[in-house]
């Protein structure tokens, strides 16, 4: 098995910051690419970030300039640095990675998900 789980989520105002973290632990030989996701109120989910293990990064249009997303190769941990916040941020928001497993699997793994509310 293999466990993804976030933290980091919370209330924050309008113009403030917050950071995400998503630790995967479990059966992994190996994690490749790694990103969050959001899912807002009625709405599709959306990408946020994505970064591989040599660290190269991709962002989606509405966050490009004031997300950071980052990695911990050493201990399979992706951080997500949310500056200037906007109420439009406000989603649950999603780990994801690509893990190659101990049992020779190739899986896209998910976190649980965290609430991040932005209030202006």
């Amino acid at each position: 098995q293999v466990r993804l789980v976030e933290s980091g989520g919370g209330l924050v105002q309008a113009g403030g910051s917050l950071r995400l973290s998503c630790a995967a632990s479990g059966s992994i030989f190996r994690v490749d690419a790694m990103g969050w996701y959001r899912r807002a109120p009625g709405k599709q989910r959306e990408l946020v970030a994505t970064i591989t293990s040599g660290g190269s990064t991709n962002y989606g249009d509405s966050v490009k300039g004031r997300f950071t997303i980052s990695r911990d190769n050493a201990k399979n941990t992706v951080y997500l640095q949310m500056n200037s916040l906007k109420p439009e941020d406000t989603a649950v928001y999603y780990c994801n990675a690509e893990v190659y497993r101990q049992n020779g699997a190739y899986t896209s793994d998910w976190g649980q998900g965290t609430q991040v509310t932005v209030s202006s």
